[in-house]
């Protein structure tokens, strides 16, 4: 005898509900939804109920709570492609956005030993460490976080990095080109410095890029961990014919 089917709980149910409605256009982003307590009455269910469908859609980046203002529907989530080294400010103009920059840190101090072994580096080598925000319509989306050798960029500092593209100053400046790098990706979750920064709550998902830049010669030049928001980036890559 076949088991009697059963229906999801009611959260999931309203969480589809949702869904549908902003698949089908009919909720569009920056819309802001009903407070729990009004939908709660709507619906007939009670109010934890409600915040358990919210909570659900604001994990996927479907959601963003605004503190003191309510619940509203997020933006599309950008795509970054993984594959290709682009400028973000050019990335983010052809998509329509105002992009933007804000340096947080720039020291002078010397290298770690892993970053030493990743930039081919003697243990009392001077770096740069720069801390960078990048925005989108003036909300912060990525924290970059670049470490680059002194001896290769004397008196860097003097250039301004929240008007200025890092790559297009070492070309410049320097005559450095930054002719490829090499990336990975792995999840990481928002502490307390970098939620502060990126208006996320602590332990909010994050996608973490670790990057090596390499100049024309092939010496690494750049190591870069950057920190974009889960709930804004996707990334995305073009996948080569299947190889037997």
């Amino acid at each position: 005898m076949d088991r009697e089917k059963t229906s999801p709980p009611l959260y999931l149910q309203i969480a589809d509900d949702l869904l549908d409605r902003i698949e089908s256009g009919e909720l569009r982003p920056g819309d802001r939804l009903p407070a729990e307590r009004k939908l709660s009455e709507q619906l007939n269910v009670n109010r934890m109920t409600v915040r358990r469908a919210f909570n659900l859609l604001e994990t996927q980046g479907l959601l963003e709570r605004r503190q003191g203002s309510g619940t509203y529907l997020a933006d599309r989530k950008i795509e970054r492609q993984a594959s290709v080294l682009i400028s973000f400010t050019r990335g983010m103009q052809r998509r329509g956005y105002l992009p933007g920059a804000r340096v947080i840190l720039f020291e002078r101090k010397p290298v770690e030993p892993p970053v030493a072994g990743v930039l081919n580096l003697s243990g009392s080598a001077m770096v740069y460490q720069i801390h960078r925000l990048r925005t989108i319509n003036h909300k912060p989306v990525l924290l970059e976080r670049l470490t680059i050798p002194v001896h290769r960029f004397p008196d860097f500092e003097r250039h301004d990095l929240s008007i200025h593209s890092l790559y297009a100053v070492m070309q410049k400046e320097y005559g450095v080109t930054v002719d490829h790098a090499r990336q990975s990706l792995e999840p990481a979750v928002a502490l307390a410095y970098e939620a502060g920064l990126l208006e996320v709550p602590v332990g909010a998902p994050l996608m973490l890029e670790l990057r090596v830049a390499f100049d024309q010669e092939g010496t690494p030049v750049e190591f870069g961990e950057d920190l974009y928001r889960g709930d804004r980036f996707q990334f995305v890559t073009e996948i080569a014919p299947l190889a037997w």
